[in-house]
């Protein structure tokens, strides 16, 4: 693959949309290739970003991208991915993958059968506050992880006209839609697989979601880590609180920002010391980081990162969620191997 700018086209042109075509006209290495949405006024809004705007897949694939932004709703992936697969388009789907983890597999199979690249839009894992928690931990600055909770607590009004609606009317929004994002962290900064669940999941009287919008769980890692979290996105307060706390063998490392704001302590030290971090762009900075990502892996310059196939573990978190939560009992990742594992690992 030459070194020119790589083709890209978006599908779905919505809420989330709107900073991916920010960041892809400050990128140097792609190029819109065509803007597709069956609403008139979504591609209206689009049109100064000089592509041609199409009302269907089909049409957006005529113009042979060499790869392809699914900013779709989860229900219908599994057509988008089987026809950008045969289009020989490499694809970037935004999270989830699918609306069930046996969907989101078949279309790992769909992508792996055509050789196809197929990534998924995780894009927490390239700011700089995981970046650097990743390197605290894996380089032993305070022991080895044991312990931790992991807070996020939100009131998120899914009517403004500003979000999306799908989640409105989803049976699980907050793990489908959010806590997808905290599991995939978990996994990425502590590199290691859940092992087994605990969990409930329930809505308040005054949540405006359809399905269950708290989640509490204690996850069990297979490294023996333990993990406690509490996330909803109906709390009482308007405003984010964020507290993830990792208790290792000879101290603390704390993140208390979505963004930001990592200490780290020596249980000696009697007192957290923060973590110098460079600025930022909330959503913009990290969505270029995961762009970035996505292209040094179409040119080999580097491996592909947050693949459909590793996506399918973090998903299998939250299908346990939903299973422990249902069954009123404690769930064990395994149950879930025969749809996260390769078919050579399962032989």
């Amino acid at each position: 693959m030459t070194d020119a700018p790589l083709s890209i086209a978006v599908i779905g042109l919505g809420a989330r949309a709107r900073t991916w075509l920010q960041v892809i006209d400050e990128s140097l290495d792609l190029r819109l290739a065509a803007l597709c949405d069956p609403n008139p006024a979504a591609r209206a809004a689009a049109a100064g970003h000089g592509a041609p705007c199409v009302a269907t897949l089909p049409e957006a694939l005529a113009h042979r991208p060499d790869a392809v932004l699914l900013c779709t709703p989860p229900t219908d992936r599994v057509a988008q991915v089987e026809a950008c697969a045969r289009a020989g388009a490499a694809i970037l789907a935004e999270k989830p993958l699918a609306d069930t983890l046996a969907e989101a597999a078949r279309c790992v199979r769909l992508a792996e059968d055509a050789g196809v690249p197929l990534i998924v839009g995780l894009n927490f894992r390239y700011l700089a506050v995981t970046q650097a928690k990743r390197r605290l931990l894996r380089d032993g600055a305070v022991g080895t992880p044991e312990f931790g909770r992991f807070l996020y607590e939100r009131w998120r009004d899914g009517t403004q006209p500003r979000l999306n609606k799908y989640p409105l009317t989803m049976p699980h929004p907050m793990l489908w839609e959010q806590s997808i994002h905290h599991f995939d962290l978990m996994r990425h900064v502590y590199a290691t697989d859940a092992h087994r669940v605990m969990a409930d999941t329930f809505n308040p009287s005054w949540s405006h979601y359809a399905g269950d919008t708290n989640v509490a769980a204690l996850f069990e890692f297979e490294n023996g880590m333990r993990l406690t979290y509490q996330g909803t996105w109906q709390g009482g307060l308007d405003r984010l609180d964020f507290d993830w706390r990792t208790d290792c063998t000879e101290g603390v490392v704390t993140q208390r920002d979505m963004f930001g704001d990592l200490a780290v302590g020596r249980r000696a030290d009697g007192a957290l010391t923060p973590v110098p971090l460079p600025d930022r762009r909330a959503w913009l900075d990290d969505a270029a980081g995961l762009l970035a990502a996505f292209v040094a892996g179409l040119r080999g310059t580097a491996p592909h990162q947050c693949t459909g196939r590793d996506h399918l573990h973090s998903l299998a978190m939250v299908e346990a969620c939903i299973a422990a939560s249902s069954r009123r009992e404690p769930v064990w990742l395994e149950e879930f191997a025969a749809l996260t594992l390769t078919e050579k690992e399962q032989t």
